[in-house]
């Protein structure tokens, strides 16, 4: 699977419509329980912590 960085509106600098428009679609994502949609939410470049466990990505 080649790496590809995704784009998709809204993108930064956001307004505060934009900003309220990507927190919704990171939340509607999560509600779906779809692993694949879920990480499309995200960017490539984003930083999770698991308690001790810190990772890197989708």
């Amino acid at each position: 699977m080649a790496d590809q960085i995704e784009t998709c509106p809204p993108l930064p600098p956001f307004t505060r419509e934009t900003a309220i428009q990507k927190v919704r679609a990171a939340e509607d994502a999560w509600n779906t329980r779809d692993p694949q949609r879920v990480s499309l939410a995200y960017t490539v470049d984003s930083m999770w912590r698991n308690r001790s466990e810190f990772t890197h990505g989708r």
